[in-house]
């Protein structure tokens, strides 16, 4: 987002994690999201949208509401063990839901992409988010985020160690195998993509915008 000229404010409450975004380049305020206090830090009056995107529910749905009250845009973060009278009862009241596993026609091409790669989104008829798992055979395994070229048409948005949650992508984050990454691609260079985070592992790659 920052490449396309919005401002962008993390609230993080890791220390660790904050001061590597802030290395990154990235405005962080550390903190709790679910506090009004925090978010007014972060500029939630001047901010046009707010995404609360933690794994815990409860300050993903306070800092919605806070942002609500705000006049934000909200985009909210609830995970797939969550009833469907839970799912229905948060996306009531803010103005989008991430929900990744319920992606509908996502879902069907994931059947076709493997277990090292997964779509995520399609963002538009020729751009979609995919999420890449480093192999053995990959290329890239053992270089860091810095040293990965990727085509001109694809983008490295998140970035996460075997086992733990995804984040911001650092320069010195090193690719092992079972990394992952969530890159934003034209569908004109997924596979070179593929080839390059993942190796020359069998994969359907789905070529449509529906």
């Amino acid at each position: 987002m920052r490449e396309e000229g919005h401002e962008v404010t993390l609230i993080e409450s890791n220390t660790d994690i904050a001061e590597r975004a802030r290395t990154a380049g990235f405005e962080v305020i550390e903190g709790d999201g679910a506090h009004e206090a925090t978010l007014e830090q972060a500029g939630v009056d001047e901010a046009d949208a707010v995404g609360a995107l933690t794994a815990d529910l409860n300050v993903n749905f306070a800092a919605c509401m806070i942002a609500k009250h705000h006049g934000c845009r909200t985009v909210m973060r609830i995970d797939e063990d969550y009833r469907e009278e839970i799912y229905q009862k948060y996306a009531d009241e803010v103005d989008e839901i991430v929900y990744p596993e319920r992606l509908g026609a996502i879902g069907a091409k994931n059947a076709l992409l493997g277990g090292s790669i997964r779509a995520i989104a399609d963002i538009a008829q020729h751009l979609q988010v995919v999420l890449f798992t480093v192999t053995e055979e990959s290329p890239m395994n053992g270089y860091t985020i810095s040293e990965v070229a990727l085509p001109a048409q694809a983008r490295i948005l998140a970035f996460g160690k075997e086992d733990v949650p995804m984040g911001i992508p650092l320069p010195d984050d090193s690719l092992e195998t079972g990394d992952r990454l969530a890159v934003l691609a034209d569908f004109s260079v997924l596979d070179e993509v593929r080839q390059l985070l993942v190796g020359q592992e069998s994969a359907a790659v789905a070529m449509g915008g529906e």
